[in-house]
């Protein structure tokens, strides 16, 4: 492992979150001088583009043949997406959780990954594999589309219009230079996931780490550096339910379009490592399942959830370094999780929900 390894990671993450930005400002103006509302720009575009670097890390893997870099990006990200950002955003703010997250689009998250884990549960996925998960996310982005356009305009979209300029008269030839922008992104986003799947290859091969673990960590943490950055700005800002819909709504795009996309773009079925079905697969299921009665208790994700959220962060983040070191300790660690930790952490949120829909019966 030499300096240029570090080189080519810090350069490829550098790069992946410039163009993910200069992308999505470019296709959202574009967008809109065609006569595209906000909302629906915010929808599509933007939701797109903030999951383009898993995309294009999670595509350039598949395509190079690391299937286990593509699996453990899309995987790790939803992972550090609920319990690194959304735990770190809570802490800057309590956040706000609107219903319709409740009632549709965190059941979808849930359904989504134990679509994924099915379809994977044969050790690979094929191309008829990622036809299904693409096919998934049409059909989302039209129901959204089309239930936007029926709302109409809203706070939100005037936010939305404000944040990228859209509600500012276009200047001549800007159509021009939205396009250069489009092909910017794209570039940075090619030459970006280039460099980082080289050298993540080439960090797991001299630390004697699989594949599976970087993407799990490493990769997974740097293309969720958008999200990150979204959502605390938008703490920030006083946007605090964006920023809660910003991680489901990449989640979604994660699952369907990322792991879709690199499933049929594949030459040949990624497969998918026992150990990523047998641990990794489960707990991205479990943190969305763990969504629903957080996300319930007065719709709202308070400071001390934040906490709980990047405590079982650490302890996941410690158990892939247990495990890949093959440390002895590890067994004991996840034994002390799931038969004492886990089930603690359950009937606590069973109890602060009950309290929470008795109260809501009250009112």
């Amino acid at each position: 492992m030499t300096l240029l390894t570090f080189v080519y990671l810090i350069a490829g993450l550098v790069l992946l979150v410039a163009g993910a930005e200069v992308l999505v400002r470019g296709a959202a103006k574009l967008a809109a001088q065609f006569g595209i509302p906000p909302l629906v720009i915010g929808l599509t575009v933007v939701a797109f583009g903030t999951s383009a670097p898993e995309t294009a890390v999670s595509v350039q893997s598949a395509m190079s043949g690391s299937g286990d870099l593509a699996i453990g990006n899309v995987v790790g990200s939803n992972i550090a997406n609920v319990l690194l950002v959304l735990g770190a955003t809570a802490l800057v703010a309590p956040l706000v959780v609107s219903r319709q997250l409740i009632r549709m689009d965190v059941p979808l998250m849930i359904g989504a990954s134990l679509l994924t884990f099915g379809l994977a549960y044969d050790g690979d996925l094929s191309r008829i594999d990622g036809a299904i998960l693409f096919t998934g996310i049409v059909a989302y982005t039209f129901f959204l589309v089309r239930s936007s356009r029926k709302q109409g305009a809203d706070q939100d979209n005037d936010e939305f219009a404000e944040e990228f300029g859209l509600d500012q008269p276009a200047k001549p030839n800007a159509w021009l230079i939205n396009l250069i922008l489009i092909i910017i992104g794209l570039a940075l986003l090619v030459g970006g996931s280039h460099f980082l799947v080289e050298g993540a290859v080439t960090l797991a091969r001299a630390l004697g780490l699989s594949e599976l673990v970087i993407g799990l960590t490493v990769i997974a943490i740097g293309t969720s550096l958008p999200e990150l950055a979204t959502s605390i700005l938008a703490a920030f800002k006083g946007e605090r339910d964006i920023a809660v819909g910003n991680i489901v709504g990449s989640n979604l795009f994660n699952l369907l379009s990322v792991l879709g996309l690199a499933a049929l773009v594949s030459p040949n079925p990624i497969s998918v490592s026992p150990n990523a079905l047998a641990f990794d697969f489960p707990v991205m299921i479990a943190v969305a399942v763990a969504c629903l009665p957080i996300f319930f208790t007065g719709y709202r994700i308070n400071r001390w959830e934040g906490l709980l959220f990047l405590a079982y962060y650490g302890a996941y983040t410690l158990y892939l370094v247990l495990f890949a070191t093959g440390r002895p300790i590890v067994e004991t660690f996840g034994h002390a999780m799931i038969g004492y930790v886990i089930p603690l952490t359950v009937v606590t949120l069973i109890i602060i929900s009950v309290r929470s829909w008795q109260k809501q019966r009250l009112t």
